[in-house]
């Protein structure tokens, strides 16, 4: 009788803990993270250092708890992604409403269609135009056509923004972006 009260103490225990885990990540996305993203769709960190010390406050606030773990193993226990695939998800969400008329801002001032058809890839993919100066790079008209070219048919011609959503997921998981996501 004993050892059974002994082994509900312990599952309770052990639900305790990852209701801890559980609050930890809860009040790090709705308290800290927002501060560290505010308006990284029109600044975005370019320089490796930014990125670094932003990225710093993360991998500080997911050690609770989860200190044994690497850095990567303690963000997927709390279902988290690093700082720099969350800049990039956004902006490829908002190049997916600018197209979709989801967004007040009108397609044309920001991108054109590559009209090239020889190229591979998707149907929707963006026209890099030519820029002579290093701070234009950075804009985020200039930045993510990379990006966004180099997602698949499927995702970029998915009918509503939650499966787009998702289709990032996916891909993510399966690491086809894994170099667009900053993996």
């Amino acid at each position: 009788m004993s050892g059974l009260c002994l082994g509900t103490r312990v599952s309770n225990l052990k639900s305790v803990a990852l209701t801890v885990l559980e609050l930890l990540a809860l009040s790090y996305k709705s308290l800290v993270r927002p501060q560290l993203e505010f308006c990284t769709a029109a600044w975005s960190r370019h320089y490796k250092k930014d990125k670094e010390l932003l990225e710093r406050i993360q991998h500080r606030f997911t050690r609770p708890g989860l200190k044994q773990l690497p850095y990567d193993q303690r963000l997927e226990a709390l279902n988290l992604w690093t700082l720099e695939e969350r800049r990039v998800r956004a902006d490829l969400i908002e190049v997916y409403k600018i197209i979709n008329g989801l967004s007040a801002v009108q397609f044309h001032s920001f991108f054109e269609l590559d009209t090239n058809t020889r190229t591979r890839g998707h149907s929707l993919k963006l026209k890099k135009k030519s820029f002579h100066t290093e701070l234009r790079q950075h804009f985020f008209s200039e930045r993510i056509i990379n990006l966004w070219n180099s997602l698949d048919e499927e995702t970029v011609t998915a009918s509503t923004l939650n499966s787009f959503k998702n289709n990032l997921v996916r891909l993510r998981k399966h690491m086809k972006i894994g170099h667009v996501l900053g993996k």
